[in-house]
């Protein structure tokens, strides 16, 4: 794909499109929505406060990213959402118990207007959520083209004149690509067949190429990381991106481990574990969804330490994630570490630390052994 010679301006409404309206989702819409009325700051958003350097550091050149870049206003997005719970966006966000009832009491009016779409849910690939907003429909292909609906029916009615999606779900059983994932015409047969090899997740994702809307998958699920949706996104010149949103566990992770492998000091070994609450805590409490988990938060590690080139550092790490559900987890988001370091035979050092966020029901806590 070409570098446009012109970014064209964001004019009109831009619809945010979120399939799960839950604790993640409702977290961010409410944000938005205060950030817009003037009742909060957009802490944690990059385009919101940073900024972006321009020439030489002494020409003290920082312009806000939102000033330089053509990038539509809060004032201009609009919200809808999918889901197998009936809830409002209201409701979603009281249930989750992140947001105080203070704050959203400040914008009640405007969740309460969000209403979820009707889901596409096949429980196996999440077992241990039930809920009755879900789509009927013989075939896959057939959910496909409701979701397709769905997409144009919200555009027409909030006058949106583009949209873009963001993966707010569930975390999905783990599977690895198959042959129905490998072309276009693989998975659309795929689709009419009713391949159990197809998730939810990659049904939403099809959906949203197939009308124009760019995707962000927000869990590690095997969402649009497969040939297929590669080959339909580049023919129909639409971005894709994500896995997992890294806003805990793997967020510390990716803020130490650079930091150890800049002073080339070796890793004998990294324990996490995260206790949540939550319908999140609730559907990980599954192996076979803590296996997407796991794997994508294992990984993390591997990329940035690159075992294989640095083996007398990195190459014997002992790396350690665990998961545990506990109903009534307290609201704010924690990740401790703890780490011990030595040169091979003359430093030991153990350190922790620990990290908390009101942005789920859950705590995180991570340790990591290290080598000076």
């Amino acid at each position: 794909m070409k570098r446009p010679l012109q970014i064209q301006p964001a004019e009109g409404k831009l619809g945010i499109l979120l399939p799960g309206l839950g604790a993640v989702s409702t977290t961010f819409i409410a944000g938005c929505l205060l950030a817009r009325r003037g009742l909060g700051a957009p802490i944690g958003s990059l385009t919101q406060l940073a900024t972006i350097r321009l020439g030489k550091r002494t020409e003290n050149r920082t312009p806000l990213i939102k000033e330089f870049a053509p990038l539509a206003g809060l004032d201009q997005l609009v919200f809808g959402a999918w889901d197998l719970f009936e809830d409002d966006a209201y409701q979603s966000a009281v249930h989750a118990e992140v947001l105080s009832k203070e704050h959203l009491a400040l914008v009640k009016d405007e969740m309460e207007a969000i209403h979820p779409m009707s889901a596409v849910f096949y429980p196996e690939y999440v077992k241990r959520l039930h809920g009755t907003n879900v789509k009927k429909g013989r075939t896959k292909a057939d959910m496909v083209e409701a979701l397709r609906e769905d997409i144009r029916a919200f555009k027409q009615k909030n006058g949106v004149s583009r949209a873009v999606a963001v993966w707010c779900g569930s975390t999905e059983i783990y599977a690895p690509a198959s042959e129905v994932h490998q072309s276009i015409a693989r998975f659309e047969k795929g689709l009419l067949e009713n391949d159990p090899a197809i998730a939810n997740s990659q049904m939403y994702a099809w959906a949203c190429l197939k009308e124009g809307v760019p995707y962000a998958n927000g869990a590690p699920n095997l969402t649009v990381d497969l040939p297929a949706a590669f080959e339909l996104a580049k023919e129909h010149h639409i971005p894709i991106a994500g896995k997992d949103f890294k806003t805990g566990q793997t967020w510390m992770k990716t803020v130490v481990a650079p930091g150890l492998k800049a002073r080339m000091l070796g890793l004998s070994g990294w324990f996490s574990t995260n206790i949540l609450g939550n319908r999140d805590g609730e559907v990980l409490d599954d192996p076979e969804n803590f296996k997407s988990k796991e794997v994508s938060k294992l990984g993390a590690l591997e990329y940035i330490l690159q075992p294989k080139m640095y083996e007398a550092l990195y190459g014997k790490i002992f790396h350690k994630v665990r998961i545990e559900y506990y109903p009534r987890a307290a609201t704010p988001k924690k990740d401790g570490t703890t780490s011990t370091s030595s040169d091979g035979s003359v430093t030991r050092c153990r350190s922790k630390s620990t990290f908390s966020a009101a942005i789920r029901s859950w705590q995180r806590r991570s340790c990591w052994t290290s080598r000076f």
